[in-house]
Order: structure tokens, then sequence, then C-alpha cells
């Protein structure tokens, strides 16, 4: 008998293990808001790693995190490395391609808890004197991730945030 169940443990896990590698070998989580602004005002908060503190859900993860700017005051070779708690971990991120109103791509590398070599992007289209902002983060998905993914859904919870993100650059540049 408990030859068996250690059997039935052994197939499942390997199931498991087996089923993880066929998922997707990259990822890509987005989300888009209609700001009431024009994308000129909208633009310098999130080209400027000074100004995140104003929107970014993620900047108030650890009211003692360590920062660090570099490179240029904002646009492309702006740089940006953070050490903070287990909620906030620790990275480094560098905007490659800054294109005025239109879209900020950043390198985004992870250290803490997880290490993680992803491209976050956000894309701004006018609509009228609206824009419709986009944030985007896509990278490949290790094994590992692979994995993890099966349990925790990634776009939830990332996802989440951007949302609050864009709420709180809607809130700061509609006013």
């Amino acid at each position: 008998m408990l030859k068996k169940i250690a059997l039935v443990v052994v197939l499942a896990i390997a199931a498991l293990l087996i089923y993880a590698a066929t998922r997707p070998d990259t990822f890509r989580v987005e989300r888009t808001a209609r700001i009431e602004a024009p994308a000129e005002k909208i633009f310098p908060l999130i080209d400027d790693f000074h100004r995140w503190g104003t929107w970014s859900p993620y900047e108030k993860l650890d009211p003692a995190m360590k920062r660090s700017f570099g490179g240029s005051a904002s646009g492309k070779g702006a740089t940006y490395a953070w050490e903070g708690n287990d909620k906030a971990g620790a990275g480094r991120m560098e905007i490659v391609e800054s294109a005025p109103s239109s879209k900020v791509a950043i390198k985004l590398d992870f250290i803490k808890p997880f290490e993680g070599h992803n491209t976050a992007e956000f894309t701004l289209q006018p609509q009228g004197g609206a824009t419709q902002v986009t944030w985007a983060m896509y990278g490949p998905s290790p094994y590992v991730a692979k994995l993890m993914g099966i349990f925790f859904n990634m776009d939830q919870m990332i996802g989440k945030d951007f949302e609050t993100g864009l709420a709180n650059l809607k809130a700061a540049t509609e006013k």
C-alpha cells in the first residue's frame, strides 16, 4: 500500500514537472488606462525616476528603501537602483528608450527576492484631449518561473500593481 502511494506521489510530481516544461518561454503583463490629460503632462512623470514616488505603487512598499539615481537626470541613460525589505526586494532600472510624449522603455533587473531580467514599457497614445497609457512588462520565463506560474498567476499579481500605478498617474495628472 505504501509503495502504491509513493508511486502515485512520484507520478504526480513528474506530471507537474513535465507540465511546467510545456509552459511558454516568455511572459507579458499589460494594463491600459485612459487618462484625461495630454501625453505631454503624463510623460515627464514616467521619464524621470525622481518623480516615480508620485505614482508608482512600488515606491510605497518600504518607507526605508535605499534609492540611488545615476546617469542622465531623465530620459535615455537615467538609472535607478533600490534595496528594500522583503516586499520591495532589490534591483536596478535603466531607461533604454525615450521618445518624448509617446514611449519609455526600461531595462529592469531584479536581484532580490528572485533574479530576473525583463523589459518594462510605457506607451502613450493621444486620444483627443486624453491619453491612452499602457504599462507592460515582458521577458523570459525560465523553468522555475514556469513552475511557480502553475501556483501563482503573475498576470493577476503584477497586473493589480500596474492598475494601481495607472490610477495614481491618472490622479496626479488629471488635477
